[in-house]
């Protein structure tokens, strides 16, 4: 799927996201500032998240609890130095806990995301457009 998009469109996109994708664990790439968080925060919304969701920037992961008592996750690997400092956190047990996982940066660990992920690209556009690609990885 690749689709041009603003943000005023942002929540139709997050819906077509979550449908579109296969699995749960979502891997968003794009540089710095081009909207990966505020993406996954309509995702989240989308899921029935109610709380307030932010970037875990300094604490790694946030965990978000929807309506339905589903967890979901959110990692940003942004400040991560090494592999090593994922799998203490126990990474992998996030990952195949069959709850949404919503990873920025995921680049930082590419040797430990699952094969069955989903690949979700943003890049911004010069007029004031972005563009995401999802793919679905098997």
């Amino acid at each position: 799927m690749i689709k041009n998009y603003t943000l005023q469109q942002l929540p139709e996109i997050a819906k077509e996201v979550i449908n579109y994708s296969k699995h749960k664990v979502l891997l968003f790439y794009g540089e710095m500032g081009v909207g990966k968080t505020t993406l996954i925060k309509e995702i989240v919304k989308q899921l029935g998240v109610l709380d307030n969701v932010s970037s875990p920037t300094f604490s790694l992961v946030n965990e978000y609890c929807t309506t339905e008592n589903k967890k979901i996750f959110h990692f940003d690997f942004y400040r991560i130095e090494n592999e090593e400092e994922a799998l203490d956190m126990g990474i992998e047990e996030y990952f195949y806990s069959n709850n949404w996982c919503l990873v920025e940066w995921p680049n930082k660990v590419e040797n430990l995301v699952p094969l069955k992920s989903v690949n979700i690209t943003i890049t911004q556009n010069s007029n004031q457009l972005r563009t995401i690609e999802v793919i679905n990885n098997e």
